[in-house]
């Protein structure tokens, strides 16, 4: 027989990785598991598919022409010594390699009134899967009005679709601005602008206590004692490592399961990558990163080059939806040692563009509103390459004659 390689989840990464090695010319037989029954997608699509912009098949990823795909296939089990897996209907398979890309789960908030005897109360979504996207459009269909928990990444897009499908809609989110994990205050703000100019209403700094209603939800209370009134709710809390398979087997798993730069774990021929993958502490759960490691494992394994190491990644986060756009990476935060911040504000146009500069080099950004300039900065970025002599010049895409407000920052200093 030949070489067995095993994917243990067909979302991104593992896509990513079977159709990188086929590309490669590896020589073993790559078999992709997957627990859901369609092959692999592209989940950052999922709010599109929503608003019917793409179909199911439009979002769909390719993994390799030789890739054996085995969907609706869970595993359920993993023998590190024998090489082994267990899948759901009990049936074993052999593997030399494994690569786990288990993904993620969706963190439940705790709510009183959140379950019903059979599992979430109806009216409540999580926001994960294409299965979760079609029963979210169903029931959409015959709402009155949305309340989306979580004003990060995926609960911002979730948000924007339910209003382009007519919701009135608003956001419960905990932090003091929207996207806090990527987006400075002012760019939040900034979006919150943005997001009320398509119908949404945001609540930041506020927590979400219990959900009411009997068998359907009709509302969330808010921990002040408001209530907002909703038949339709999506969870949108952010997302934790699947690790309990890896865990199970005595594999080393502390927020994800940890790799070393070989994207190894603590058992022979047993690998992860993604979002379920833990490297030099750092969970990073983004498509960039995971696809970075699915490439540089593939080559590994396939063969043409044993020898690179995964060192990290530079991540950019990134939403285009209409009206609403943004591109977040890098370094964003304010007072960090030996930099500078030059900042573009349009408020007439609802723009706000941020770099944070360490001498000639790029360290962040944030682009809201108008992403003319990502592809230039994120490749200056990635490539740590020298910025032009006047980088204001990037943001504007001509020498700098235009009306807006400029921020300057002196070095290590708060503008």
């Amino acid at each position: 027989m030949s070489r067995q390689i095993a994917v243990v989840g067909a979302g991104m990464a593992g896509a990513r990785f079977a159709q990188q090695y086929q590309a490669l010319g590896g020589d073993g037989e790559v078999v992709l598991y997957g627990a859901e029954p369609r092959g692999p997608y592209n989940r950052v699509l999922l709010a599109d598919v929503l608003t019917g912009r793409y179909d199911p098949e439009a979002i769909a990823l390719p993994y390799g022409a030789g890739t054996l795909m085995r969907g609706g296939c869970e595993v359920v089990g993993l023998d590190p010594v024998l090489r082994e897996l267990r899948l759901a209907g009990g049936e074993s398979a052999h593997y030399d390699e494994l690569v786990l890309a288990t993904g993620a789960n969706p963190v439940l908030p705790p709510l009183r009134g959140l379950h019903a005897p059979n599992g979430l109360k109806a009216g409540v979504h999580a926001f994960r899967t294409l299965a979760d996207c079609a029963r979210l459009a169903e029931d959409a269909a015959g709402a009155e009005r949305a309340v989306v928990i979580g004003g990060g990444v995926l609960g911002v897009s979730a948000a924007r679709a339910l209003a382009a499908l007519g919701l009135p809609v608003e956001i419960v989110h905990q932090a003091p601005h929207l996207i806090d994990r990527h987006l400075d205050e002012q760019a939040g703000h900034a979006l919150r602008g943005s997001l009320a100019a398509l119908g949404v209403e945001t609540y930041p700094d506020n927590r979400a206590r219990a959900l009411h209603g009997g068998a359907r939800v009709t509302g969330v209370e808010l921990a002040s004692g408001y209530l907002l009134e909703a038949d339709l709710v999506v969870l949108a809390c952010g997302v934790r490592p699947r690790t309990g398979l890896a865990g199970a087997a005595g594999l080393a798993v502390r927020s994800g399961v940890v790799v070393d730069d070989r994207l190894a774990a603590s058992a022979p021929g047993v690998y992860a990558i993604g979002d379920c993958a833990e490297h030099r502490g750092i969970v990073h759960g983004l498509t960039g990163p995971a696809w970075d490691q699915a490439d540089l494992l593939a080559a590994r394994l396939a063969g043409t080059d044993h020898d690179v190491r995964y060192t990290g990644s530079r991540p950019l986060t990134r939403l285009t939806a209409g009206p609403l756009e943004y591109a977040a990476f890098g370094e964003v935060g304010e007072n960090l040692p030996g930099t500078d911040v030059l900042r573009l504000v349009d408020p007439t146009r609802g723009s706000y563009k941020k770099l944070v500069l360490r001498g000639d080099r790029l360290v962040g950004g944030i682009l809201l509103g108008d992403l003319a300039a990502v592809g230039t900065l994120t490749r200056a970025y990635e490539r740590d390459d020298p910025l032009p002599p006047e980088p204001l010049d990037l943001l504007v895409g001509t020498p700098y004659r235009h009306p807006m407000t400029v921020c300057t920052a002196t070095r290590g200093a708060r503008p």
